[in-house]
């Protein structure tokens, strides 16, 4: 389904979604106004029947009752329906912004900060998802005050000419309300995602802060909105105050003024006393028209929130085909004239070459020449700008999504894991294999023996789990944990060099045709990275290798080394050749003294993006 387009589309989507709820608090709603439009007629017709001690009194009485009960029930199923309706829809576009935000190229992501996508996903959605609710009570906040005032002109003229004398008053303090609170409540709104956004950086670098002795300074960082979140938030209220006083100072009067003219008209004989009993009450419910700004102002806000999410569910896909790739395929990757530019600057230029299948490729350069990129490119979790991917013959655009991450694999210097998706950390492994593979989180529980099936697929799992772990050089630490393998990630805290390993395993398990380790092995000690190394040479099944490397033993151990140099290949050839260039080894020696590798810039990795077997969850990011 395609994503719908800005604010309007996002929620005319929502109503759609939830059509059948909305319609139903729609029927409550207008029942509901009919309800209470009916009851001061009958209720007058009883006082009048009443008073004069004439039959069927007893009748219009019941009749008042059961319109009063009905009234009261149909109001007590329209709050239910409109939290049902506001629960759907606000779901409905989470999962529009989410699908938005997941389907996009990581650099396209990269602008959103995680607090930032956090407010739009949590604050901004229930906003939005008010609207359909909203849309369909403000039908019955308008039918009652216009049916009443039609009731008013029956019952007497000029009761309702009164009336009509004092509305262009209240429609331009509603028109004025509307104007102003907009304003006021999308600038709040940016504020409060800016405050997320700043807490959220913080405390993804609070061990950097507390070392730095910098908590002051990040306090007030991340505070520094808050000026412009009370300055619109009292705008926004004084705007909403204003309204309610000046519609509660004038609603009384036109009513007041309504009760008036019915009680002339009563002395005048023109009148009866239930007459004047549903004058006053058909006023009172005209009055009622100022209640249209609540619902006005929940879609005015709603309207607002969805310019925030709309961003996210907006963003442009990146399109997969129908194709599959040749089942006896090697793995061979082929890039041919690939340039990348990110933000006007030039990432890869006119880059092209052959990795075979089955080998193991090194990617090096210094820190921004192009590695991770170079990744990103060759697994497509990025697109290039110019020229082709090929897969086995195949452009990475041209399978299906399910296809392309069955074929590949990616591990990452900064590995996440989602504790809600894989509560355990054999769960969090099996994730490599993919949901259709893996089906639910692996556990060691056996299966009921009745389900033979289920218990050979969770045996099979739980294999691949231990190999994959061993290969990674994981095995022994998590068997020290409290409950081994099934130890919750939430119990589990990982050093960096565990949390890689893990990484490693979740992409040892799912190993297609193509694996890619993005400065996977950074954390690693020179021991464990061998074992590493032997490990992909040796116990995993054959595939092809891109290893974006900063360590010499990592490149002399690769079949061949492709060699970047600001976005371009200078060379490629294996790692004894390239040594005896000066400026090649020189690479490694800037490698060495440059910043950590994670903190390199540029590369369109974007916030953690699940893309199959494993997770873009932050590599170099050149």
């Amino acid at each position: 389904m395609a994503s719908p387009t800005g604010s309007d589309g996002l929620l005319r989507g929502a109503v759609r979604h939830t059509a059948g709820s909305t319609a139903l608090l729609l029927v409550c709603s207008v029942a509901g106004a009919a309800c209470a439009l009916a009851v001061p007629a009958v209720a007058g017709r009883t006082l009048d029947l009443l008073l004069h001690h004439r039959p069927g009194a007893t009748t219009w009485l019941a009749w008042t009752a059961v319109l009063l009960a009905a009234e009261v029930l149909l109001e007590a199923a329209g709050v239910l329906l409109t939290q049902l309706t506001t629960a759907r829809a606000t779901a409905w576009i989470r999962l529009r912004a989410l699908t938005g935000l997941l389907g996009t190229a990581p650099h396209r992501a990269a602008p959103h900060s995680g607090g930032d996508v956090a407010a739009r996903l949590c604050v901004n959605a229930t906003d939005s998802g008010a609207a359909p609710a909203a849309l369909a009570t403000s039908v019955s906040s308008v039918l009652v005050p216009a049916g009443a005032l039609v009731a008013l002109a029956l019952i007497d003229p000029w009761t309702a000419a009164v009336f009509v004398a004092g509305l262009p008053l209240l429609l331009l303090l509603l028109r004025t309300f509307a104007h102003q609170s907009s304003d006021s409540v999308g600038r709040y709104q940016q504020a409060q995602g800016a405050v997320a956004a700043r807490l959220t950086e913080a405390l993804g670098g609070a061990r950097t802060i507390a070392a730095a002795h910098t908590a002051r300074r990040e306090e007030e960082r991340i505070l520094a909105p808050l000026d412009d979140m009370t300055r619109y938030g009292t705008r926004m209220w004084l705007v909403h105050g204003r309204a309610v006083a000046r519609s509660g100072v004038l609603l009384p009067l036109l009513t007041t003024a309504v009760v008036a003219v019915a009680g002339a008209r009563l002395a005048a004989g023109d009148l009866s006393v239930g007459d004047l009993l549903a004058a006053s009450r058909y006023a009172a419910l005209a009055a009622g028209i100022g209640g249209i700004a609540a619902p006005l102002g929940t879609l005015v806000r709603a309207r607002s929130a969805g310019r925030r999410t709309a961003a996210l569910a907006d963003l442009p896909p990146m399109p997969h085909g129908s194709a599959v790739l040749p089942a006896d395929g090697p793995g061979t990757v082929e890039l041919r004239g690939v340039g990348v530019v990110r933000g006007g600057v030039p990432l890869l230029t006119d880059v092209t070459l052959v990795i075979e299948g089955g080998s193991t490729v090194a990617v090096v350069g210094r820190s921004g020449a192009g590695k991770s990129t170079l990744a990103a490119v060759a697994g497509r979790l990025t697109d290039p700008d110019e020229g082709r991917v090929l897969l086995d013959g195949v452009d990475l655009t041209e399978p299906t999504r399910a296809e392309l991450r069955r074929a590949t694999a990616y591990a990452f210097a900064r590995p996440a894991f989602d504790s809600g998706a894989a509560a355990t950390v054999r769960a969090a492994i099996a994730t490599g294999l993919g949901p259709a593979q893996a089906g639910p989180p692996a556990t060691a529980a056996i299966p009921p023996p009745a389900d033979a099936v289920a218990h050979e697929d969770a045996e099979r799992v739980a294999e691949k789990v231990l190999e994959a772990a061993r290969a990674a050089s994981a095995d022994v630490f998590i068997r020290l944990l409290p409950l081994g393998y099934d130890t919750p990630l939430d119990d589990a805290p990982f050093s960096g060099g565990e949390s890689q390993r893990l990484g490693l395993a979740r992409a040892f398990i799912g190993a297609g045709r193509l694996m890619i380790l993005d400065d996977a092995t950074s954390s690693l000690d020179t021991a464990t990275e061998r074992q590493v190394e032997l490990a992909l040479a040796s116990s995993l099944r054959p595939c092809t290798k891109l290893i974006v490397a900063h360590r010499v033993s990592t490149a002399a151990r690769a079949d061949r080394v492709v060699w970047l140099e600001a976005g371009r290949v200078r060379r490629c050839a294996p790692h004894h050749l390239l040594w005896e260039d000066l400026d090649y080894r020189a690479v490694f020696l800037a490698e060495a003294s440059a910043v950590p590798p994670g903190a390199e810039a540029g590369a369109g990795a974007g916030p953690a993006v699940p893309r199959g077997p494993a997770r873009h969850d932050g590599g170099s990011g050149e």
